[in-house]
């Protein structure tokens, strides 16, 4: 893995991950001799159509679905997409209910609002404090017309995981159709599609430790949707073009890496997550954790200074890399939809740290990180007192 230089602290995997040594190997072959098409009959297109199969297996196998259930995409955007674009019947959109949350990652919120432009209903439900979704509230948000539900797996800003297997027992009663945008889950927690119970679900290369532009849709044996791009017979028909060998390879072994790393890394994330949590709240009086306290990513952590901003805090540490609970548009900042959706006021959003700990990381950096961010603040607030 390449990573930061030893005097930078990288804390931002959820954001994205340095690409596995393991994965780097495994797509070299394809940027060099074996430059063959899947689709072509002899043996270079030949060798290439199992490097792609091959990659499909792992991760079936780190789903625990078929590999005939798995899809390559481009990333988990254009995933969400296929399967929320894909469940409309575009000839009659007003006939499509879809129903999802407030927290959801604007890959799928956005399609959400493009649908609604074009006659389809779609109901946001909110979420308690916590950021969680009440399954109950789905259920009573179900009609007739209903086609699909998209709850995420786990947030990618708070880390809190959503009650989907719950959520699924609803979804099969009713004969509704799941969907879950498990981009920050994959990879850092066990996912098994059957245990969860969903029919649809997207996965990101690129927060997994393989490369930027490849990711997956899993789609239930017997479901189907409309193909968001339309070509020729590749991907069994769902997602038309010339099959990416390369970056494909480099998803399947990430994925297999995942697979054999998965109760170390776990364990690991999780205690220096702990580590940083516990200096944090030792050294910052008045210091809010935001999520669930124990049902989240072992790997994030997000608390809020009230009365600082986030990015300043950030700006004066220049060795420490990781992101704010707030967006810049131009001349403003604004807080994170997530964080609005939770009803965590405003003074104390401005103020979100995300901290997302990896494997690129060791407990000595984390203690280090943690320390520069006591003093910072102990430093701003000591700058602002009169």
């Amino acid at each position: 893995m390449t990573l930061p230089p030893q005097s930078l602290i990288y804390l931002d995997h959820n954001a994205t991950t340095p690409v596995d040594p393991a994965v780097r190997e495994a797509m070299m072959p394809y940027l060099a001799g074996e430059f063959g098409n899947p689709s072509s009959g002899y043996p270079l297109g030949i060798r290439a159509r199992e490097g792609v199969e091959h990659a499909r297996e792992e991760v079936a196998a780190l789903l625990g679905c078929a590999p005939s259930e798995v899809f390559f995409t481009s990333g988990g955007s254009e995933s969400n997409n296929t399967v929320l674009k894909g469940v409309v019947d575009f000839r009659n959109p007003e006939k499509c209910h879809i129903i999802t949350c407030a927290v959801e990652h604007p890959a799928v919120l956005n399609p959400c609002l493009f649908l609604v432009e074009l006659g389809a209903k779609v109901t946001i439900l909110p979420v308690d404090g916590l950021g969680r979704v009440d399954p109950e509230a789905v259920e009573k948000a179900i009609e007739p017309r209903t086609r699909l539900v998209s709850i995420m797996l786990a947030n990618n800003e708070t880390g809190t995981f959503q009650p989907l297997a719950e959520i699924s027992r609803i979804t099969r009663a009713k004969g509704v159709l799941l969907h879950t945008d498990a981009a920050q889950a994959v990879g850092k927690i066990p996912v098994d599609v059957e245990s969860l119970g969903v029919d649809f679900l997207s996965v990101a290369g690129h927060k997994l430790y393989a490369p930027k532009g490849i990711g997956a849709l899993y789609v239930r044996e017997g479901k189907s949707v409309t193909p968001l791009i339309h070509g020729a017979s590749q991907e069994r028909g769902l997602r038309a073009g010339t099959e990416n060998v390369v970056l494909a390879a480099g998803l399947g072994a990430a994925c297999r890496v995942a697979r054999e790393r998965m109760e170390g890394d776990l364990e690991g994330m999780k205690a220096m997550r702990d580590r940083l949590q516990e200096i944090l709240f030792e050294g910052i009086e008045g210091l809010v954790l935001n999520g669930d306290p124990e049902k989240r990513l072992p790997n994030t952590l997000n608390v809020s200074v009230p009365g600082l901003e986030g990015a300043k805090i950030l700006s004066g540490l220049q060795g420490l890399m990781a992101s704010t609970g707030a967006a810049c548009h131009e001349d403003r900042v604004s807080m994170s939809h997530v964080l609005s959706a939770m009803k965590v006021p405003e003074r104390v959003a401005m103020g979100t740290l995300r901290l997302t700990v990896g494997r690129s990381n060791s407990m000595a950096q984390v203690e280090e990180a943690g320390r520069m961010l006591v003093a910072r603040v102990q430093e701003m607030r000591n700058e602002k007192e009169p």
